[in-house]
């Protein structure tokens, strides 16, 4: 790894010199993520952990900081030429979580780093007729599989706050009578949590694709329930408001997230939809729906329950 071309990379990215500490390797920049008089910013250009010393953000390589900060395309690149033969580049190994230790498939590959073959070029079409772009690629760091358990399926990772994989999705591409086949490992975790910012409001929808077409501090449940990590992370960070966004065949599950979360004083906003999901109008639509959100409360929770409840009797 050249060092030096490693630190001119961070300073133009984090808009600074880097200062050299006594300790090897170590060096402080200002951190993009708080206001300080003082750089704050702490970075092991050899092993690529960093951490703020006063919003308390940190991760495992420069790939998690990078991601953080939503840094353009350019920048990926040119932390991926420097570092390709270092062990701290997006690594498959992952989290301890019950003595279970999830990995991304042996047959992963990251669309910028394969070669072109049919199977990705059908995997490509796919996610081009999802709305999702080169740039959602990297930032996800989305991949495909063309061989093996997930053979033909796109594969989307969620890492958690320290840059460790928590979960993934399988999306079959050729769209099969199995549609999905995750990760074997629990849901109770906190769906793309290393791009969140708690201090600003967030969006719960269901499925990995939602939130990649939402783009902005979205959370994908994986489903259509609130789990008890999530739950208890809005609650810590003080999240002051809460927009759900679930897909509209799943008013009744919206309506249970949304009691949970007013029990707790939190402004939800509730985004129903007439089309499916979020992915499916697509950004500019879901931010105008997003404007249109309804402000809860109890009483207005109630009136959408009251309306749910003879549909469903219908639909029994």
């Amino acid at each position: 790894m050249n060092e030096t071309k490693i630190i001119s990379l961070l300073n133009r990215v984090l808009n600074g010199n880097g200062k050299k500490l006594t300790k090897q390797n170590e060096y402080m920049f200002w951190s993009p993520f708080i206001s300080h008089h003082k750089p704050k910013l702490q970075i092991n250009v050899n092993t690529g952990k960093w951490h703020c010393w006063v919003s308390n953000n940190g991760g495992h390589n420069l790939y998690n900081l990078f991601k953080k900060l939503n840094v353009s395309t350019k920048y990926f690149n040119e932390l991926k030429e420097l570092t390709k033969d270092d062990d701290w580049q997006f690594k498959k190994q992952i989290k301890k979580d019950n003595q279970t230790i999830l990995s991304l498939p042996n047959e992963f590959k990251p669309f910028y780093d394969s070669k072109d073959s049919i199977v990705k070029k059908h995997a490509l079409k796919y996610l081009n007729n999802r709305g999702v772009t080169s740039d959602d690629i990297l930032k996800y760091n989305i991949g495909y599989c063309d061989s093996g358990t997930y053979v033909n399926r796109i594969i989307i990772p969620s890492y958690d706050c320290d840059g460790n994989l928590n979960f993934f999705v399988g999306r079959d591409f050729y769209n099969s009578k199995m549609k999905y086949r995750n990760s074997p490992t629990s849901k109770n975790i906190i769906g793309f949590e290393l791009l969140i910012n708690w201090k600003e409001p967030i969006t719960l929808v269901e499925g990995p694709l939602d939130a990649i077409t939402v783009k902005r501090n979205c959370i994908p449940l994986f489903g259509k329930t609130i789990m008890s990590q999530l739950y208890h992370k809005i609650i810590s960070e003080d999240v002051k408001v809460v927009y759900i966004c679930l897909d509209n065949d799943a008013i009744s599950d919206s309506l249970k997230i949304i009691d949970k979360l007013l029990k707790e004083d939190i402004d939800v906003r509730f985004i129903k939809l007439n089309e499916k999901d979020p992915n499916d109008i697509g950004f500019e639509s879901f931010l105008h729906e997003q404007k249109k959100a309804e402000k809860m409360d109890f009483y207005s929770l109630i009136k959408h329950k009251l309306n749910e409840k003879p549909m469903r009797l219908l639909v029994d």
